[in-house]
């Protein structure tokens, strides 16, 4: 599947979990350097488009997947473009072409899992993506006051912060070939992208938390670079990293990642009349994190109308890392 296959002969299984934006950013990096490359995609998403496929045709939502796998596509940017587009008049405003493919082909194939594995064909994909589960879960807030928020699109909208997440139900397997995924990996990276509803909605399916603890694969946690309004409102790096400690465990994360890039002054105070704020990084309270994880710090800013981690930059950086703790495992 890739071009250059010997540059790949020696290269790194990798897997990536998360969603949205953030996670499309990473694999769009990281594909230049492996063609062993699996994304592990929440498939929680019940608002916008994602949200009307799955409450008008019942199927799984498809907008995360639709971004990996654009993201991941060797056919070009023209194709990328294609399955980005979204309409904006008619019956389909709104929704990106890319949704309405994935939801055809899950009428052509029966399931939503094997229109995913379809699109990978289709697409050229190099490496795969694959749901993190075929159930369809919902996400479940419980708050600092005692009260709960249901569904992934609430959960940022409340302005109450989030004490513990889960899932309902809460016994949903992992998706076709996540859990081996994950246990033949070299290194697995958690992030970027939305803490609460499209990082830890993955974490949270025990099959995948079991895959986690059993896999010798290096792991990192790639922290967001601006705060969310109503999610992370307030967050330093160091309370990111430390929510997914809580949800997962103490000796799970090898490394992580933060950014100590500076962000345009006009983004920065675009950010800031909407509540998003750049993620202080609070290095001392990093480094007596749970686990004793390595800390990176790096100028990984990617502004241009919005502020993102750069894809090249991100993806060297998690590989060089990889490599330094793969070492010191070989020393021990």
């Amino acid at each position: 599947m890739a071009i250059f296959p010997r540059l790949f002969r020696r290269s790194p299984a990798v897997v990536a979990i998360g969603g949205g934006t953030g996670a499309s950013g990473l694999l769009r990096g990281l594909k230049e350097h492996t063609d062993k490359l699996t994304a592990i995609v929440t498939v929680a998403d019940d608002g916008g488009s994602s949200g009307r496929f799955r409450k008008e045709f019942g199927m799984l939502p498809p907008g995360d997947i639709r971004n990996c796998l654009a993201a991941m596509s060797d056919g070009g940017p023209a194709l990328e473009k294609l399955f980005q587009y979204r309409f904006d008049e008619g019956d389909f405003k709104g929704h990106p072409f890319g949704n309405i493919f994935l939801a055809a082909l899950t009428r052509v194939t029966g399931s939503f899992e094997a229109a995913v594995r379809e699109a990978n064909a289709i697409l050229s994909v190099r490496g795969r993506v694959l749901p993190a589960t075929t159930t369809k879960i919902s996400l479940v807030a419980e708050h600092a006051d005692g009260t709960k928020t249901t569904g992934e699109s609430l959960v940022g909208k409340v302005d109450k912060p989030v004490l513990r997440l889960s899932l309902r139900p809460d016994d949903a397997p992992a998706g076709e070939g996540v859990a081996e995924a994950i246990e033949e990996a070299d290194l697995v990276i958690l992030g970027p992208g939305s803490l609460y509803t499209s990082v830890l909605p993955n974490l949270l399916i025990r099959d995948i938390q079991q895959a986690l603890l059993r896999t010798d694969a290096v792991i990192a946690y790639v922290c967001n670079i601006m705060t969310q309004p109503g999610e992370t409102q307030g967050f330093t790096a160091s309370r990111h990293a430390q929510v997914i400690i809580d949800h997962t465990g103490p000796d799970l994360i090898d490394f992580v990642v933060v950014n100590n890039g500076k962000i345009p002054d006009r983004l920065a105070a675009a950010y800031a009349a909407e509540g998003s704020t750049p993620v202080p990084v609070d290095l001392d309270a990093l480094h007596a994190l749970p686990g004793n994880p390595r800390i990176i710090a790096a100028d990984l800013v990617y502004a241009d109308s919005v502020v993102r981690h750069h894809p090249g930059r991100l993806a060297e950086l998690c590989l060089d890392a990889f490599r330094e703790v793969g070492k010191e495992r070989a020393k021990a």
